[in-house]
């Protein structure tokens, strides 16, 4: 009876709620994932934060905030309707404050996710240096209280429908050492059919690089405490890209055949991940791109997971050339996040779309460089079945 109750009253609410703030659905409140609104309403260095709620014919549920983009909770049916919230994180805005902990969980990350070699990259000439916050390398844009990245950034919120909400940050020149002015915008969209689409979008003023992803961590089970080595894994991709103890891209793209990176036959995430192999002794795990098979093509399954006691299935769509796969190899246990459960290792895995790696030091590897008049978009697509 709550679930039904609070989306009658949220379709209700819908329609109310447009340009600025998270609506509930209920009237107590909270959402059907349980968060309530209002802890998630603060400041943060001057700017408001807020959540908001989108929903679809079919009853799914996410709840995103615009601190970062994240994606705080994304509820999907099993397969006997019953929903599931299916990725980490906290139940408080105060908690994703990065003087309180530094997680990725949900962000939209930018400038450029993932790696860039010792922080420089060169373009036309003129080399940039950027923040050096993971092993001597520029990650995720930078993550440092002096240096933050966009998954600290609170971005302006327009919400034109139940279904739509579009997310707007501006990056001035020399914003963590990257150059050009740069206007993005995040939208998201949840479909009837359960797609979860997101579309990204930036120009510059300046030749610049701009890599954007998601940064969900996902555990299908809905039960965060426990980890996803039994989910099972489908890759659409025959080579990835190895690196070396410090995370980094050696600029070699090998084949997956014969080593535990072989995910071309669906398999247990768990199955092959303490294999002694040194690639996964250098990542602790997975943590690493792989090159997709489907070449840009949005149309062509990139990653199927699937829970197999609950029946949730994710496929994942893009037009991006690759995808990091990470299996929360770091959490340990220490961050308590909704519902007051501690996150174990392997306790989620990340899909994020994405050019790859280091890619403005790699210019054999495809760019990412964006100029003057140029536009910069990408679209993933997260479907639940």
């Amino acid at each position: 009876m709550r679930i039904n109750l609070c989306h009658i009253v949220l379709s209700a609410l819908s329609g109310i709620c447009m340009m600025s703030c998270g609506v509930s659905a209920d009237s107590r409140g909270h959402t059907v994932s349980g968060l309530d609104p209002e802890e998630f309403a603060s400041v943060y260095r001057g700017d408001s934060t807020a959540l908001y709620i989108l929903t679809n014919s079919s009853g799914m549920e996410v709840c995103i905030t615009n601190f970062g983009g994240r994606v705080v909770s994304l509820m999907v049916p099993d397969r006997n309707g019953r929903l599931t919230d299916i990725v980490l994180g906290f139940d408080n805005i105060e908690a994703y404050f990065p003087e309180n902990n530094k997680t990725d969980f949900g962000a939209s990350v930018g400038r450029y996710a993932n790696r860039i070699n010792r922080g420089r990259f060169t373009i036309d000439g003129v080399e940039y240096r950027l923040p050096q916050n993971n092993f001597g390398h520029c990650l995720h844009g930078g993550g440092e209280l002096g240096t933050l990245g966009w998954q600290y950034r609170v971005f302006r919120a327009s919400q034109p429908s139940d279904s739509v909400l579009v997310l707007h940050l501006d990056s001035p020149d020399g914003d963590n050492g990257f150059p050009g002015n740069v206007s993005a915008t995040v939208k998201y969209t949840l479909a009837s059919d359960n797609e979860l689409k997101i579309e990204y979008a930036a120009v510059t003023d300046k030749p610049t690089v701009v890599n954007m992803t998601n940064h969900s961590y996902f555990n299908l089970s809905g039960d965060g405490g426990k980890d996803v080595l039994n989910d099972i894994l489908w890759v659409n991709a025959d080579y990835f890209t190895p690196v070396d103890s410090t995370f980094m891209t050696s600029g070699e793209i090998i084949s997956v055949k014969g080593t535990p990176f072989d995910f071309t036959t669906p398999k247990p995430i768990g199955r092959d991940v303490y294999s002694d192999d040194t690639q996964l002794h250098n990542a602790n795990g997975y943590d690493h791109n792989w090159v997709l098979n489907t070449k840009g093509d949005i149309t062509q399954c990139a990653v199927r997971l699937r829970n197999p006691d609950n029946g949730i299935t994710l496929e994942v769509y893009t037009d991006e050339p690759g995808i990091q796969i990470y299996s929360g190899n770091f959490l340990d246990g220490s961050l308590v996040g909704k519902h007051s459960t501690a996150y174990p290792c392997r306790g989620a895995i990340c899909l994020e779309t994405q050019h790859y790696p280091d890619s403005p030091n790699k210019p054999q590897w495809p760019s990412t460089i964006l100029r003057p008049g140029e536009t910069y978009r990408s679209t993933c697509i997260y479907k639940f079945l």
